[in-house]
């Protein structure tokens, strides 16, 4: 994944891509995409297409909440342990 500070620089732009559960989502020049929620926008006006640089807070935030996850994932996880979500069922005989 590319660095915030990359996805903004040299008047990169973003690109409206849908409206979903209460948030507008955009997509970076480099195939990031992030959420805008409705309730963080207020009276601003939100274009189909506009300079990255406009959306940073909203890209940090996202990336700040898939390393965050990243790091769950991992701390969940221990060597030679499979992680399956999956109910394990047993049947007793």
């Amino acid at each position: 994944m590319r660095t915030l500070k990359e996805m903004i620089v040299n008047n990169q732009r973003v690109k409206f891509l849908h409206y979903q559960d209460k948030e507008l989502w955009y997509v970076t020049e480099c195939g990031f995409e992030f959420p805008v929620p409705i309730s963080d926008t207020g009276s601003g006006i939100f274009l189909s297409e506009d300079k990255a640089i406009v959306f940073m807070r909203w890209i940090r935030k996202h990336i700040e909440l898939i390393e965050k996850s990243k790091h769950q994932a991992n701390s969940l996880e221990t060597p030679g342990e499979l992680v399956c979500s999956a109910p394990v069922r047993t049947t007793v005989v």
